[in-house]
Formats: C-alpha cells, structure tokens, sequence
C-alpha cells in the first residue's frame, strides 16, 4: 500500500488550526466543568454535533484534547469504552465511582486507562490552564451516561440531551 502527500495531509491534525467547543458535553455550563474539547480523530462522545474532527478516519479509537482551566474538568460519566487520560501539560485528577469518591493524581505524561461501566471525570489540579488527552476505544464509541445529578444541573443551566446524544438547547415552556 502506497499513500501520496495529498492523501496523508488528509491525516495531518495541526494544533494551531484545530475547533474547539467550549459546549462539547451536557456539564460544560456548570461552572466546575467548563472546558474546551478538540476533536482531533474521529468524533468520540462528543455531544456537540457541530465540532468536526480533523481528522475523520476513526478505526478502533478516537482522540481528543481537553483544555481547562484549575479546578475544572469533566463531571462524573460513562460510556461503553476504555478511556485512557493522558496530561500532556499539567496536573490531573481522574475521579471515579458513583459520586467522584476515588481519585489518582496524575502529571505530564502519565496514563490512566478506565475500563467500561465504570463512571468517570477529571479535574485540572495545576494553577495553570491545562491540556490533557482522552483515548476513547472503538470504531463507534457510543454515547455517554451521565451521573443523574449532572444531569439535574445542566438543565438548570438550559441544556439537556437529545435522544440521538447530542446537546440542545431546553425550549422555555409556553403558558
């Protein structure tokens, strides 16, 4: 197999020219989980149906990068793949169980791999923004569950989640 410059430029994610979402997730409003996702390979979980990766061939795992600020991160979640974290700037906390109860620091280039069923967030402990790289198993990634009180209080922020896994806006009810 032979691959041309034009082709491999199509596999070719530049930092500097990737998108971001600063609403990539159902949490990120809560002000505790605001970050900024980058899809770099493949789509992942991400519930913002308007951030494109850059690069779309996603066979068996998907790559992404979150930015943060201290003290934010991910609320608690699930999906139906291994995630793997990877600081590449800072320090990390990787919290799991129902309510966030354990946690293992991690710093620049240390690997955490949280296997499936598990619920899962992270925080950005450093005092600097920070970027840390999530791994995401699986050609199709699924959907991500989310712990019942994030839920809660995005909706009090005006989002919740469509049927497909995305992200909407709540519509003010009418009299």
């Amino acid at each position: 197999m032979e691959i041309n410059s034009k082709d491999i430029d199509k596999r070719v994610a530049r930092f500097k020219d990737l998108k971001y979402s600063k609403q990539g997730y159902l949490d990120t409003r809560i002000p505790s989980h605001r970050r900024n996702t980058y899809n770099v390979i493949g789509r992942g979980v991400t519930e913002d149906d308007n951030l494109k990766p850059a690069i779309k061939d996603a066979r068996d795992f998907n790559l992404t990068y979150i930015g943060a600020e201290p003290g934010c991160g991910a609320a608690q979640h699930d999906h139906p793949t291994i995630e793997v974290f990877v600081p590449m700037t800072g320090k990390w906390s990787i919290l799991w169980g129902e309510k966030g109860e354990y946690e293992v620091s991690i710093e620049q280039f240390d690997v955490v791999s949280v296997p499936p069923g598990i619920m899962r967030g992270f925080r950005n402990d450093g005092d600097e923004h920070a970027f840390i790289m999530a791994i995401l198993g699986g050609s199709d990634s699924g959907h991500v569950s989310w712990a019942q009180n994030v839920i809660m209080e995005a909706e009090k922020t005006g989002l919740k989640l469509n049927a497909d896994g995305t992200v909407t806006e709540l519509t003010p009810a009418s009299d």
